[in-house]
Formats: C-alpha cells, structure tokens, sequence
C-alpha cells in the first residue's frame, strides 16, 4: 500500500495543482522533500513568487487574510508558505485557514506544514482543508516498511543492496530516515551501481569519523556526558554549523518533554512516535533519571532556546560553552541546575 508521501508524489506528477495543501508528520525527511516535490511543481507551473509566513505565540493571522488580498506586482501566480512549528492552530487561526479555504485565493497555493502531528491535532480548520485540498498526514515507516523504503531509495539512486545489508543499516540508524538517506547518499557516491553488502556498510562505518549530531544526542540522552562533549568537539572541530545541529537537538527535546508529559510512556513513544525498542529504552533512561514531571525538559528547552539567539547574534555569550551546558545537563539531570544557572 502506498503512504502518504507516495500518494502526494503521484498526484503531483498526474494532475494540476491544489489550492491548499497541509503536510503534518515529525519525521523531517519526509516533510522536507514533500514541500521540496510541491514547491518544484509549482514553479513549473509558473508559481514564481514564494512567500513564507512562519507562526509563533504572537503571529498576526490577520497576515494571511492581506496575503490573499494582495496582489503581486511582480508575478500572477505565487505559493504561501504557512508553518506551523507545534502544528496548532489557535481561535484566530483555525478561523483564518478555514475562511482562506471558503473561497481560496485565486492563482495561489497555501502550502501549510507542521513539525509536530498526531490525531489531537485533527480539528475543524483541518477538514476545510480536505474539503478544497490535500491534507498529508506523513507517517515514517513502521518497522516491517523500513527494509522496502531502504530499498526503494537505494533503487532511485541507481544501486541494490543485499537484504543483509539493508537490516543493518535500518538497525544501525534506529528508523532514523534523514540519517538512513544520508548514509544512501554516501554510498552513492562512493558506488557506480552495483550491489552493497554488509561488509561495504561496515567498511563505510570504519572510513567515516563518526562525529554526527545523532551521536551527539543517543549519547547526551544516554546519559554518557563524556562521550558526547566528545562528539560536540569533534563536530565543532569539523567545522559543523552549530544552528542546524540545535534543530535536531531541539526536536529530541521537545520529543522527551513531550513523553515526560504523556500519561503512559509506552504508549507515546511505540503508537504515537513510532519509536524502535531501542530508542524506547533510550528516552525511558532519560526520563526516569529526569524524575517524574515535564521541568527539566522545560528548562533544557529554554536552554536551547537562548543558545539559539546566541548563535544569531540576538544575546550575549559563548553558545558553543552554553551547548557544552546542555548537553551535560540533559546526561546528568541532577546537576543541571548548577550548568544551566552558571
């Protein structure tokens, strides 16, 4: 059966554009190229004007209604890009999508995406959208998928791989989707066609420093603060951007505060996030040495936070030192009072 990313490619590609499309899923992979595929019909469509809208505690949703107002000076047709971090829609929010939906604007597509997405988020502005456009709820693979999706991806980057192999690298990633396609797209260019096996993998696995951002957090999460200032410091010494990692490193934040805050941890992280057993135990470790209740993530969220300013500039510090904080504060939860107030 197809999923959800497939059936939006395939519409994509047979018939002419929605006015409104609504792309909710946490896995960034899929909803990166699933705005990628939207964005790249549009211009060939003629949609040479992108604006993008993005939606904090103090959006004015009165914005949108003066978009669909407006008319370009430079371009008849245009795409708007509407994110929504949280996936949630307030009062003013829920009622400016639905009333855009009534009658959309003409010569224009909304594209609405949405970091975080589950059923709770289903609302009524939700089934406008249905009702005039294309609504993705973009689930990543289960495990019994994930080999085929492996598969898949290998096959459109012109090269196989062993079932062996396959199994080993889904394993190695934990169903982690951007890491599985980075490491595809390493072999791609390592590899003109042919057939990978489990040794190529290993051999890749040997060669690579193993410094990644997903190290960085399966170890601070982990508990071994050593090893992952180790891998902060290999990435700084890399020359790795420090925002890009605090995305990722704020996705796994808000993940743990939201499974701290969940009424049944078991529930949340296998039916609602999808998590393989190992990353289960590896965030059931996290949060039991947290404590009960959601305040150490709250605090480490707002740690992310002002070292995000930090890097662009918006306050005073070193944010590499404030990450070494972080980091040390999520592995050991007892002492983060004393790192984060410092």
């Amino acid at each position: 059966m197809a999923n959800a990313l497939q059936t939006l490619l395939g519409t994509l590609e047979k018939g002419a554009l929605a006015p409104v499309y609504l792309l909710g899923g946490e896995e960034p992979l899929q909803l990166q190229e699933a705005g990628d595929a939207i964005r790249a019909r549009a211009r060939a469509s003629g949609y040479s004007e992108r604006e993008v809208l993005d939606v904090d505690a103090h959006f004015d949703w009165d914005r949108l209604a003066r978009s669909s107002a407006s008319l370009s000076l430079f371009a008849t047709r245009r795409v708007i890009e509407l994110r929504l971090p949280t996936g949630k829609a307030d009062r003013d929010g829920s009622a400016a999508i639905t009333e855009w939906c009534k009658a959309p604007a003409e010569d224009t597509v909304l594209l609405i995406s949405a970091a975080e997405w589950s059923k709770k988020h289903e609302g009524a502005w939700v089934k406008a959208v249905e009702r005039v456009g294309v609504y993705a709820w973009l689930k990543p693979p289960r495990f019994d998928e994930l080999p085929a999706w492996i598969h898949a991806r290998m096959h459109g980057k012109g090269f196989s791989a062993h079932d062996d192999a396959v199994a080993l690298l889904a394993t190695r990633a934990e169903g982690n989707l951007l890491a599985i396609a980075q490491e595809i797209d390493k072999l791609a260019l390592l590899r003109e066609g042919g057939v990978v096996t489990a040794e190529d993998l290993e051999a890749l696995d040997a060669d690579n420093a193993r410094y990644n951002v997903y190290n960085l957090t399966d170890a601070a999460f982990g508990g071994d603060a050593a090893r992952a200032l180790h891998v902060l410091t290999g990435l700084r010494g890399e020359g790795e951007e420090l925002i890009p990692m605090l995305g990722w490193l704020l996705n796994q934040l808000d993940l743990a505060y939201r499974l701290a805050a969940a009424p049944d941890f078991a529930t949340g992280a296998r039916d609602e996030y999808g998590f393989w057993p190992a990353r289960q135990q590896l965030f059931a470790g996290a949060l039991k040495r947290a404590g009960r209740g959601t305040a150490h993530w709250r605090c480490c969220l707002a740690q992310c936070a002002r070292i995000d300013r930090m890097a662009k500039g918006r306050d005073t510090g070193d944010p590499w030192r404030e990450t070494e904080r972080l980091i040390v504060a999520i592995a050991q939860p007892r002492v983060a009072a004393t790192m984060l107030a410092a």
